[in-house]
């Protein structure tokens, strides 16, 4: 974090941030005196909105002094900060550096505003104090100097690329073989995508932390992910089937058995686990310089929110790319818009659960999968006799859009959901605390 400058405090009401930080907490305690004794007098100081404190001791002492009681206040009682160091103790002592005490407080709901009335500018210059004056052993180390970007390791940047790999040499031996041994040649690579993606999603900017609520649930987004990413390979073919008559219709696709599979989309959002992965890398450490530079919790948002846009840009773009790369190669033309939407929904989900925030992210998640399971469902019962109504909203969105077009809304609906979830969520101080995931570049 960025020092101030040294000088004595001010007495003005007006000046609101700290000189110079002292080396000792008795440094603190003196300068709190100091301050504390015309606390009564400050607008608003009653009370400490955000911080969960009773109304200040020295406000008290005035009315005491009007009822004849005595105008001396009691150390303890009168020093504010010392009352907030009480109350989260436990995070001020097991924090290694100033920046981990703020991102504490701003997950508590103290704000810039709350720091005022501690007479400090902003949450961090608050978190400087508290971490000064927690008492600590010879043994505690001593806060580090900002980190510098992590680098890039090879072993995650190589199984980054393992998935893609694979999945492309899956293909190829697919479209060479026929009959069975194609059925199993798909098999296999399909688990062998799996595999690698999993391996892949365990070190690097993409892992999840450990010991982290989002590291539980990551067994319920596992199973949503796998129906996402199955529909998009087999769920344009199926509505197409239902919707044209079902095993009694035209023999669509009867190259590719009774329901074609779009393999394009599912190789190039394979293939994108890289830049996803660079993507992820360059905001996280984006967003960390960012925070040791800002000097209030107003600013580090108004600078991480163009960065987590230009981190979505920048994997659409590659994702772009590798649609029309894989597109041409395997002679499919369709399902861009959904692999663009579902690529966009991933994306954003794997950002919330690394900076552990699961919750929003399993139920876009769940939302989407919902939407490709309703209309399938509602294609189906439309062949019932009596029911063709519920199928005609399924019947008109793929008239207009093409089958792709269930898969494009319910993922689109979901990632722009998420999408202004994750603008307020990541962009928050306490979202970037210094927990590395596992993996991570040192």
């Amino acid at each position: 974090m960025n020092g101030g400058e040294g000088g004595a405090p001010s007495g003005g009401l007006g000046e609101l941030d700290r000189p110079g930080r002292p080396s000792r907490a008795d440094a603190w305690d003196a300068r709190s005196g100091e301050w504390l004794l015309g606390a009564a007098d400050v607008p608003g100081a009653a009370a400490l909105p955000g911080s969960g404190l009773p109304e200040p001791a020295a406000g008290a002492a005035a009315r005491d002094t009007a009822g004849g009681r005595g105008a001396t206040p009691r150390r303890g009682a009168a020093d504010p900060v010392k009352a907030l160091l009480h109350r989260h103790r436990a995070l001020c002592e097991r924090a290694v550096d100033p920046l981990e005490i703020a991102a504490g407080l701003e997950a508590h709901g103290v704000t810039d505003r709350t720091a005022a009335r501690f007479r400090h500018r902003d949450v961090f210059s608050l978190a400087e104090e508290l971490y000064a004056r927690v008492p600590r052993g010879e043994g505690h180390r001593p806060p580090p100097e900002p980190a510098p970007a992590p680098r890039v390791r090879a072993d995650w940047a190589l199984l980054t690329l393992l998935p893609g790999t694979i999945g492309a040499a899956a293909v190829t031996v697919a479209r060479l073989t026929e009959g069975r041994p194609r059925l199993l040649v798909a098999a296999a690579g399909v688990l062998a995508v799996a595999l690698a993606v999993h391996l892949a999603l365990r070190r690097g900017p993409l892992a999840v932390p450990s010991r982290t609520p989002a590291r539980g649930a990551a067994a319920g987004t596992r199973a949503w992910t796998c129906w996402l990413l199955g529909y998009a390979l087999l769920g344009d073919g199926l509505l197409r089937a239902v919707l044209d008559g079902g095993p009694d219709g035209p023999p669509t696709g009867a190259a590719h058995g009774p329901w074609p599979v779009t393999a394009a989309p599912v190789l190039a959002l394979a293939l994108a686990t890289a830049p996803a992965a660079w993507s992820t890398h360059l905001f996280t450490t984006g967003a960390r310089r960012r925070l040791t530079g800002s000097r209030g919790l107003d600013e580090f948002t108004a600078a991480a929110r163009p960065l987590l846009l230009g981190t979505f840009a920048l994997f659409l773009g590659a994702l772009t790319a590798l649609l029309a790369l894989c597109g041409t190669t395997l002679g499919e033309s369709a399902g861009y818009p959904a692999a663009l939407t579902l690529g966009a929904l991933l994306l954003a989900a794997r950002l919330l659960a690394v900076h552990n925030a699961p919750r929003d992210a399993r139920r876009a998640l769940a939302a989407a999968v919902g939407t490709e399971a309703a209309a399938v469902s509602l294609a189906l019962v439309g062949r019932l006799p009596g029911c063709a109504v519920l199928a005609a909203p399924v019947d008109a969105l793929a008239g207009a859009w093409g089958p792709g077009g269930v898969q494009a809304l319910g993922c689109g609906a979901a990632a722009l959901a998420l999408l202004c979830t994750a603008t307020r969520t990541l962009t928050r101080a306490s979202a970037h605390a210094a927990h590395a995931p596992t993996g991570d570049p040192e």
